[in-house]
């Protein structure tokens, strides 16, 4: 269900038991480069995650993967012992290799050790939300995602899960997972051109669960992104001011978690995603993933 808040743009959403704000924060850009090894400014990375508390955000993405673990740790640095309010998310399935890329790690052993590995660096003794991450770098795929969720759902009773969601799923693999266990969000892939979730997303808000969607600018072609641009121009706002405004107004259940290494990025973003859009505006928009 939705709330208000009068502090962020689009106020607030209940997790199951927990109420975050629709405007969270995504942490991966916090790592070095390719979303490996350290970043390049450490105090500076601290310094994004205090002014996301400070600016209200309840609500943080993350990975073991990211860096890998560098992100978990700078969360914990920065912000353990953590305020009540604040909830963290993260993701399992998925590992790095030497090269930077993300081979699947969805064997069962290998999700209890990244639970574990989760836990430790976190400072935590149950971790509020995991997504399992399915499909690869080039997006979601087919296939049955039982033996892994189940895996999740039995660390959930263990008392070490607190909430569980899928990332990069199909609509059929997030069925399947509800089929097994109840889910409270779907993070995929999705923005003003690349609309595939768009009947997901209202199947999700009928049944109260948050979609997170990530890159809200990612997949633009030039002709996309120019008629974006143009839009915002007229506006006199920013392209992800835009894209991140009309994410918001897209549906109630729709949470986002945009990433920056900088505190001035962060509160730009807090103020564009509050940028009110006319029934005009939306249409132009809406034409946008028609373009390409």
């Amino acid at each position: 269900m939705s709330t208000t808040s009068p502090s962020l743009p689009g106020g607030s959403w209940t997790l199951g038991d927990m109420t975050v704000t629709r405007f969270g924060y995504g942490a991966m850009q916090l790592a070095g480069p390719g979303v490996m090894g350290p970043p390049a400014d450490h105090d500076g990375a601290l310094a994004v995650l205090h002014e996301a508390i400070d600016l209200g955000i309840a609500h943080i993405d993350t990975a073991d993967a990211y860096g890998p673990r560098v992100t978990n740790e700078l969360i914990r640095e920065a912000l353990h012992p953590y305020p009540d309010s604040l909830h963290v998310a993260t993701k399992v399935g998925a590992t790095r290799d030497e090269q930077g890329g993300w081979p699947p790690a969805r064997e069962p052993d290998q999700l209890r050790h990244a639970i574990d590995e989760n836990l430790k660096i976190l400072g935590l003794d149950t971790l509020d939300l995991v997504y399992l991450r399915l499909g690869d770098a080039e997006g979601p795929q087919a296939g049955s995602l039982s033996r892994a969720f189940e895996t999740l759902v039995e660390l959930q009773q263990q008392g070490l899960i607190r909430h569980l969601g899928v990332s990069n799923a199909t609509a059929e693999q997030v069925s399947e997972a509800q089929a097994i266990a109840p889910i409270v969000s779907v993070q995929n892939m999705y923005n003003l051109a690349y609309r595939h979730d768009d009947e997901l997303i209202d199947q999700l808000a009928a049944e109260n669960v948050a979609y997170v969607p990530f890159f809200p600018l990612g997949g633009f072609s030039p002709l996309q992104s120019e008629a974006l641009s143009a839009v915002a121009t007229r506006l006199n706002a920013t392209p992800i001011s835009v894209a991140l405004a009309w994410l918001l107004q897209r549906s109630p259940n729709i949470l986002l978690i945009p990433g920056t290494s900088s505190v001035r990025h962060l509160r730009e973003n807090v103020v564009g995603a509050g940028l009110s859009l006319s029934g005009e505006d939306v249409a132009e928009l809406e034409e946008i993933s028609g373009q390409g």
